[in-house]
């Protein structure tokens, strides 16, 4: 019995002592999961480093680069002048009297042709065609009011592109008819004191009129222009061009009822150049 339990002994003894050998061969399993990170990918920021380096030796033009955007040239140039109306004006016609309180302190006359001291006003005066180095059309709109029932302004020009918005600040119901020729481009509705509209124009929109069938005296008109060289005359007739590069250029006097005329004009930089039109009643009559 003694050399069996001293037997027994010894055996527990080597096992307690080979334990720790087992659990020493073990141990090195437990770094695996920093052995399976990423590390030999450490490189990895080489070719980052390599394109920063091509970088620089790019030169504007080089093939594969974008070409430069040339800035748009400022012009100097200016074109002054008169619009007249020759002989005796027509008689403006009376408006039909409207029973809206809101049209109360409007004008009771028709404004199609309003001629003062000679000089003609509500002319659409513009250079016609493309003008190199011209800036695109902006993005902000051009402006309609609608005031005392009547639209503010009568006649104004607008870019080819440039959106058009409608204002009603009456407190009554207008709607906004637009009219290229013949056909109806849109017709929007403003409730009193509405919130703005805003319409594209229709490419073949040269010239949009528009109208309110609440209020059939409303009338207006927006003349697109492929260049941002225009002016609309006021009372004493005058129209000034500013900002046009020196150059000749075909100028055009354009009026709703009176039809156009043209005139040839060389712009310098140094000096304005000057153009006069002068329409008649000779072309209302022709014009109906």
């Amino acid at each position: 019995m003694t050399l069996r339990t001293l037997g027994l002994t010894l055996l527990g003894t080597a096992g307690l002592l080979a334990l720790p050998a087992c659990q020493k061969e073990e141990a090195p399993a437990a770094p695996t999961p920093a052995a399976t990170a990423p590390q030999p990918a450490a490189p990895t920021p080489a070719p980052e480093a390599k394109q920063h380096a091509a970088t620089p030796i790019q030169e504007p033009g080089a093939q594969g680069t974008a070409p430069a955007v040339p800035a748009i040239p400022a012009g100097k140039g200016v074109v002054r002048g008169t619009v007249t109306f020759t002989g005796t004006a027509p008689v403006a016609a009376d408006l039909p009297p409207s029973n809206d309180p809101a049209c109360e302190g409007m004008s009771m006359k028709d404004a199609s042709v309003l001629v003062k001291d000679g000089k003609l006003a509500n002319v659409l005066v513009r250079v016609r065609g493309n003008v190199p180095g011209a800036p695109p059309a902006p993005s902000a709109p051009v402006l309609v009011d609608q005031s005392k029932c009547t639209y503010v302004p009568r006649v104004q020009g607008a870019m080819v592109g440039q959106p058009v918005a409608f204002k009603n600040s009456d407190g009554t119901l207008h709607n906004v008819r637009g009219l290229v020729g013949t056909k109806s481009a849109f017709n929007v509705a403003q409730p009193p004191s509405g919130a703005q509209v805003q319409k594209t124009l229709p490419a073949d929109a040269e010239v949009l009129k528009l109208k309110c069938d609440v209020h059939p005296w409303m009338t207006a008109f927006v003349v697109t222009n492929p260049n941002p060289y225009f002016a609309t005359t006021g009372a004493d007739g005058t129209f000034s061009l500013q900002g046009l590069p020196a150059g000749k250029y075909t100028v055009e006097a354009w009026h709703e009822s009176l039809g156009t005329k043209t005139a040839e004009v060389t712009v310098k930089d140094d000096a304005p150049a000057e153009a006069s039109f002068a329409f008649s009643a000779t072309d209302a009559s022709a014009k109906k």
